[in-house]
This record gives structure tokens, sequence and C-alpha cells, in this order.
């Protein structure tokens, strides 16, 4: 079976780059023979699981912004961003019938907060300019010679004159992305720049027990330790937290956290665990510190806390309660209620039991070093979450063998690389979604461009 561009791969980046480049033929006049050879049963699985199921798919902040956001090399997507930027996204989405709405951060969701219209809208599009998907098309092997050839997995063969990977990374291997295209590219010559988890959960000492550790990763379904018990579920908006490496400060965060059954997560959560992954995998010591009450110095806390303290021991309904029972009463004018018994598990300074003799015994409530923990809440951390539940692979394809100005391979004419297979990867918050539906769309009007100059 024969096609002018055959696309590996239909993700993100993989679909819009079979759209661009069917565009192209059109566009000219001419039928578009264009295909895309997808391993699942349908295309865009990961797609489904982005912004929680509401398909987080952009984020329409100006280059100088966005490219901030950007954890490697963000020159090389400059050209690809200029050529279809999220507003053209928009745009294209908007053209194809969905509507999008832009929420906090500049955030750019479908208006239904459906990822399925996301995927519907893609699919439409490629079929509404003539591209071929073909599902359960697990790819083999590939191979050049005058044409690529590309073998699957249940002996089917196809050529084409011009290849786009599209494969995606790592990470949630379910939705297919099991890294077939790093090997891909390694046939044709391409190396890798390491590979590692990037926006994943970090996992606390004691979070979890019964803990094993493989190269810094523990299996989200380890089972949780009391202390994980007790924070799962919780939400913290409008936090500070600085991640610690070997005892040095090497970033700050501010914005939202969510303790869930993996461990550490959220906004912010996702944000530090990039550079922490990368210091656990290479044998450094990791702490987060979390501040949870940022605007305020810790000199004011200490007193606000005391001046509170005051105020629940003078409360006629005090009367006659224990001190535990009034230092929870304090604690929840200080903090959301469901976040009380994680902080208190996780900081016993802040109680002491003193012994008077075998039956008699005083429980003091630690008001400084409540204050203390509030300002500095110390998480030493034990690992990470690995590719099985992470937003995106960091590493990849060395991207100095790759023109940025086409996505054209340096080493091998006629072969394209785009989306996460790159050495490209982001803050959460859109910006790995818009790279990958950049990337892909220059790569694929480029590689029609190409063939009918």
């Amino acid at each position: 079976m024969k096609s002018d561009i055959i696309i590996i791969g239909g993700g993100a980046s993989g679909l819009m780059a079979a759209y661009a480049a069917a565009k192209v033929f059109v566009d000219a006049g001419l039928p578009a023979d264009v295909t895309v050879l997808e391993k699942m049963p349908r295309p865009a699985r990961k797609i489904m699981l982005t912004g929680k199921g509401r398909c987080n798919f952009s984020n329409i902040k100006p280059w100088n912004d966005f490219c901030t956001h950007i954890r490697s090399k963000a020159d090389f997507v400059k050209p690809a961003f200029y050529n279809f930027s999220p507003d053209d996204l928009l745009a294209f989405f908007e053209s194809q019938g969905m509507q999008s709405v832009v929420e906090r951060g500049d955030r750019a969701f479908p208006e239904s907060h459906k990822s399925s219209e996301v995927i519907d809208t893609l699919v439409r599009a490629c079929h509404g300019v003539g591209v071929k998907i073909v599902p359960e098309a697990s790819v083999a092997e590939v191979s050049k010679s005058e044409n690529f050839r590309i073998l699957l997995e249940d002996g089917r063969e196809w050529f084409c004159k011009s290849l786009i990977i599209a494969t995606g990374g790592l990470s949630y291997p379910a939705t297919g992305s099991t890294g077939d295209g790093y090997r891909f590219a390694e046939a044709f010559g391409h190396h890798l720049t390491p590979l590692f988890p990037s926006l994943t959960a970090l996992v606390p000492v004691a979070y979890k027990r019964d803990v094993t550790i493989d190269h810094g990763v523990i299996h989200r379904d380890t089972p949780l330790a009391p202390l994980g018990e007790k924070l799962k579920g919780v939400q913290l908006k409008n936090i500070a937290a600085r991640l610690l490496i070997e005892g040095t400060v090497a970033q700050d965060e501010f914005g939202d956290i969510d303790f869930t059954d993996g461990g550490i997560e959220g906004p912010i959560g996702f944000q530090l665990s990039r550079k922490a992954v990368k210091a656990m995998i290479n044998g450094s010591k990791v702490s987060l510190v979390m501040d949870l009450k940022p605007a305020v110095p810790l000199e004011e806390l200490v007193a606000r806390v005391k001046e509170l303290w005051t105020e629940v021991d003078k409360d006629p309904r005090s009367r006659g309660l224990r001190e535990k029972e009034k230092c929870r009463i304090l604690l929840g004018k200080l903090m959301p209620w469901e976040l009380i018994p994680g902080f208190v598990h996780a900081n016993p300074e802040i109680m002491t039991l003193q012994r008077k003799s075998r039956t008699d015994t005083k429980l003091w409530i630690n008001l400084v070093p409540i204050a203390r923990c509030l300002k500095e809440w110390v998480f030493d951390i034990e690992g990470f979450v690995g590719y099985e539940r992470c937003v995106v692979t960091a590493g990849g394809v060395d991207l100095a063998e790759v023109q940025r100005k086409t996505m054209e391979s340096r080493l091998c004419e006629g072969l394209y690389l785009c989306g996460e297979l790159l050495d490209v990867d982001c803050d959460t918050g859109g910006y790995n979604l818009q790279c990958a539906f950049s990337t892909g769309f220059l790569a694929g009007q480029s590689a029609a461009k190409a063939l009918f100059p």
C-alpha cells in the first residue's frame, strides 16, 4: 500500500500534521494522499485525559510569555509557534465548528469542556481534506531506500515518499505512547537526550507504605500510608512552594497544589516535579517546602496564632473541651478543615505530651511551632510516579538533528519529526499541547510543500 505522506501516530501532533499536509494538497487542487497509521483502535486517546477530561488544549499567551514555560531550548519551537500560533489554533477549531473558552492563566478549553469534542473535531477536519486514518496499525519497523518502507506488526507493508513520526513519548503507555518513535528515529541515525518523566506526582517520605523504589520510581498503585490517607483529596490554593535540592533552593512557585493517591500534584506540584525528578535520578536529596500563608511574615503569623488561641480558649463554647479539641478549632481558623488531620500527623512538634506521673499527663499546644509549620511545612521526597501517569516525557530526539523551520530531519531527507517525540517539554497549562499542534502543523505543511512546491 502506498501514500505520498504517512504519519505514524494519530495523537495531537500526528492528526494536525495530517490535516496540514492534506490541506496543502487540497489548496493546490491535487488529490490528498495522506495516511495516518494509528496503533490503537481509535486515535488521540491521550487527549481524552488532558485537563482532567476537559482538555486544556492551548495557552494563548504571546510568544515572549509562552516561551518562558518551555523547559528546553525554547528557540527551537519559535518558527513553529509563529507559523501556527495559539490564535491560529483557536481559529482552526472555530472553522471546524468547535467554540473555545479561555480561563484563568490564559488556558484554552473547548466550550463544552469535553475532551472528546477536540478529538472529534480533529478527526472530522482530517477526513474533510481527505486524510485516511488507519486504526490498529502498529508499526514494527521503518526503513528507507528510494522510498520509506513501513512494516506493520501484522505483516502489512506501506510505502511513502515522506514520513512523519508523531508517536508521542512514554507517558500514559495505556493510551499507546510506548516510546516506539524513539526506536524509529534511532533507526534513521537520530540520537536521544536522556528521557525522564515530567509533570508527575512527587511522593513524600511516609506517604505510601511497602514502598519499592526503582530508579526513583514508585508505582502509583502502591498503598497509602496513614499520612497519605489523611492528605489524599486535599486541595490547597494560593500557596507558595519551593524545591530544595541538597538543601539549596532550586525553584519557587506560587499557586495550587493537590494531594492525590499518587502524591503531591496540582499545577505547582507538577511545575516543581521536572527538576525534582531529574535531581533524584542523579542521586540528589530533594525536599519540597510549602508556605500555607505566603502573604504573612512569620512574626505576624506567630502573633496571629497566639491571638486566635486566646479567643478559642476564652470562648464559652470551649469550656470543658480538651486541649487537643481546642487545637483543632484553632487550626480550623488557619487552614481548610480537611487538611487538619494530615497537618497534625506530619507535624507532631505542634503538641507536647508531658507525663507528670503514671496516671497524670498534660498536653501542651505549641503555638510558635504551629506558625512555623504553616510557613515551612517540609516534605522530604522519596520518589516519583513514573511514565504510567506522568503528563509528559522530558528529553527525546536531539533538536540539533532537526531543522526547526521545517521539522525535517537533518540526517534523513523526507523524514519529519514532531510533538512529544522531540526534546521539548513545557509547564502544565496548555503549553505542551500547543507545541504538539504547532510542530505537527509545520511538519505536515513542510512535508507536503517539499513534494509539491
